[in-house]
């Protein structure tokens, strides 16, 4: 018997034909740029978590281990029947040790781009945890959604690990946990990238088996399947640089040649050497990390790291 069906409240879109103005402007603006949300697509899914398992990448496997070591202390912290609410769930790997860890936890709401995806996860989390109420949403967590489950705002336990808050400025991280805060409250658990060594970043994300690369470059078959795009992957190349100044890493898709691409119907020029940046990933400081969340409402109560200093795991409390 296979896993039990999961009815997704669907929230945004799956293609991109609704975000073709904001992909046509990010093609043809002086300095090129997408959205870090559309290399999600189901395959663009596949191959990050492929990139998770990577010795390169030590995020994950140092974020698992946080959670593992520190299971009774978390548990004790959240308390039991807590309402998880995790944002751009992917394979969910953390949340079935969260789910685990936790004390009979009530429910689990995974929120992600990738419906195809967050289907089938989300039926093997039903399936695991069959005491759990599992509410897949599909959205952009990134703009406003909502929960087809109402919470308890004092057992709501908003999960956001991975550092996938670095995919956003600043800013944009700041306001987003300002609006977590407000309309779910409860605990916030998560998970950054720490600013650290730049040759151990770089090599993070210019792995040697050119999985990211892969990663990076489906973004271009995906603008050839859903926007009519006539991108030759050939013709383009992966890059990550480290910009020190900013502390983040910028994720970019490199032109090898002048050369015109058809989008949509619009044409758009490239130079040699052009790039249209992918994902920006920001690296924290502990101390800016707890700054820019007690500004947002969330009060720090616990924090976790590995002994190199690279990755931390942080509990908030709303006010």
């Amino acid at each position: 018997m296979g896993p039990p069906a999961v009815a997704i409240a669907d929230g945004a879109a799956a293609t991109l034909a609704d975000r073709r103005q904001d992909i046509l402007a990010g093609l043809t603006a002086a300095n090129k740029r997408l959205s870090p949300t559309y290399l999600y697509d189901e395959r663009g899914s596949q191959l990050f978590d492929e990139i998770c398992t990577l010795p390169e990448y030590y995020a994950t496997r140092t974020e698992l281990t946080l959670l593992r070591e520190n299971a009774e202390e978390l548990a004790d912290v959240v308390g039991p029947r807590a309402e998880v609410v995790e944002l751009g769930a992917g394979s969910s790997l953390k949340a079935r040790l969260l789910l685990g860890t936790l004390e009979e936890p009530a429910s689990y709401q995974p929120v992600d781009i990738s419906a195809d995806y967050l289907a089938q996860q989300a039926a093997e989390i039903a399936a695991a945890y069959p005491h759990v109420a599992v509410h897949p949403v599909t959205a952009d967590f990134t703009r406003p959604f909502s929960l087809p489950r109402r919470l308890a705002r004092e057992r709501a336990l908003v999960f956001f690990p991975g550092s996938t808050i670095g995919n956003l400025s600043r800013s944009h991280g700041a306001a987003l946990l300002a609006s977590l805060a407000e309309r779910i409250g409860g605990a916030l658990l998560l998970g950054v990238d720490l600013c650290h060594d730049p040759d151990v970043l770089h090599a993070a994300y210019n792995d040697s088996r050119g999985v990211t690369a892969a990663f990076n470059l489906n973004l271009l078959a995906r603008l050839n399947r859903e926007l009519d795009a006539d991108f030759d992957l050939d013709e383009f190349e992966h890059d990550a640089v480290y910009d020190a100044e900013q502390a983040r890493i910028e994720m970019r898709i490199v032109s090898r040649r002048a050369q015109l691409v058809t989008v949509d119907g619009v044409s758009v020029r490239f130079r040699a050497g052009e790039h249209i940046v992918s994902e920006h990933s920001h690296k924290y400081v502990p101390q800016e990390l707890a700054a820019t969340a007690r500004s947002a409402g969330w009060r720090m109560m616990r924090s976790w790291t590995d002994d190199d200093e690279r990755f931390g795991v942080y509990f908030f409390s709303a006010d």
